[in-house]
């Protein structure tokens, strides 16, 4: 993983990409374009609102009653439930405290009525349209290699090209803040 938790081999594959598509020798600037190939990711899942590329992400949620909606998605597995008592020890809290459910729209959802005397638990769970950079949908990816090449090439803060936003934009997913279910 990388500092902004994108898989290392994602962000070499996509340099690799953004090299061959901005004409830039191997061994040229390798950094930067690690660190433009990480803001195109964080930008594209911003603008899209999903994870595009799976990972472990883990939230911490007050215990309720009702039913509370993990911050990534899509969501591929929930992992489990910490429990963050103030002052002691984490503990895992067993499966009967708990009750998870994936939606088909990739939105994951945790209700944790009781968690042995904590307030808060944590979460564990992987989210990502993508496994991999080979399974990233094309036009995902073509708008990531355009960002990065942009990112590179151009540092003056120019727009980015509308062509980007324009090929992510069928992923784009709008959240309401919050949901009853």
């Amino acid at each position: 993983m990388t500092g902004s938790g994108v898989p290392a081999s994602v962000v070499a594959e996509l340099v690799a990409a953004a090299r061959g598509y901005a004409r830039v020798a191997d061994g040229v600037e390798a950094g930067l374009l690690a660190r433009a190939a990480e803001t195109a990711v964080a930008t594209a899942e911003a603008f899209c609102g999903i994870a595009i590329f799976a990972r472990g992400h883990e939230d911490v949620l007050p215990v309720a009653a009702g039913w509370q909606r993990l911050r990534a998605t899509p969501v591929t597995a929930i992992a489990g439930v910490t429990g963050l008592p103030v002052g002691l020890a984490p503990f895992v809290v067993p499966v009967g405290d708990y009750v998870v459910d994936i939606e088909a729209s990739g939105d994951g959802w945790v209700r944790v009525a009781q968690a042995g005397g904590a307030a808060r638990v944590a979460v564990s769970y992987t989210a990502g349209l993508a496994a991999d950079w080979a399974s990233c949908p094309p036009p995902l990816a073509q708008g990531l290699v355009m960002l990065v090449a942009h990112l590179f090439a151009d540092r003056e803060g120019q727009v980015p090209p509308a062509a980007v936003a324009a090929l992510w934009r069928p992923f784009r997913r709008m959240r309401l803040l919050e949901r009853v279910r």
